[in-house]
């Protein structure tokens, strides 16, 4: 059966845009213009996965997640702009799956999706004893990194990550010490075949380390070697 996606934006060309984009690789779209509006139908009619812009009239994307949270675990992915890094770090800690930053390509963000979903599909399929074997969690020094359940520690405290930041750490991590050009990282991280450039790759291990050390200061696991990409070292 085809999953059911929530669009929730003010703006009606995205709404469209992204609609048709959905529907277009088989998935069931249900939009909204306002989080009120939203939540009043998500309570009474869950969806599979949420997209939500988080500026919006009368009850944003923040506060819908939040009121969403107290009675459902549905998947959310934000939809946000350039200037609104702490929304996207709040929105993170209040517990939203990921995030795109507009403008934004349609395959990229349907990407995320399908991503995000078979996650979702795999933890409830754990949680109904169904699923296969788990994969192990990996241990690198101080890096914990639990890929059945997307946790990640460093030195014992909790990160919130992003499943593309997730999905990159994990790409470095599985070979400590091994250069990942910017290609193998975003094959690890995008897969279905989508397109994007160097610099968003260099954004995203940016923002890892600007994670890390929030919680170490003297974090340096993660190198660039220039020309050539990046490597984890675990010592």
């Amino acid at each position: 059966m085809s999953a059911n996606i929530a669009l929730v934006d003010d703006d009606r060309n995205i709404l469209t845009s992204v609609s048709i984009a959905m529907q277009a690789e088989g998935f069931v779209t249900r939009i909204y213009a306002d989080g009120e509006t939203a939540l009043k139908a998500l309570f009474e009619n869950p969806a599979d996965l949420g997209i939500f812009d988080i500026k919006m009239p009368r009850m944003d994307g923040l506060e819908l997640l939040r009121r969403l949270r107290e009675k459902s675990d549905m998947p959310v992915i934000f939809l946000t702009s350039k200037d609104e890094e702490l929304d996207e770090a709040l929105g993170l800690a209040m517990g939203a799956d990921d995030y795109i930053t507009k403008p934004f390509s349609q395959r990229l963000l349907i990407a995320r999706v399908k991503a995000i979903l078979r996650r979702a599909s795999y933890d409830k399929a754990a949680g109904n004893g169904e699923a296969e074997p788990e994969p192990e969690p990996m241990v690198r020094g101080k890096l914990e990194m639990d890929p059945a359940r997307h946790h990640v520690k460093w030195d014992g405290s909790s990160l919130t990550l992003t499943v593309t930041e997730f999905m990159i750490l994990e790409a470095l991590a599985n070979r400590p010490g091994v250069v990942r050009t910017r290609d193998q990282l975003m094959d690890a991280a995008y897969q279905d075949d989508v397109y994007v450039d160097d610099r968003t790759i260099d954004s995203h291990i940016k923002r890892l380390r600007r994670k890390f050390r929030e919680i170490d200061p003297e974090f340096t696991a993660i190198d660039t070697l220039y020309g050539a990409g990046y490597r984890f070292a675990d010592s």
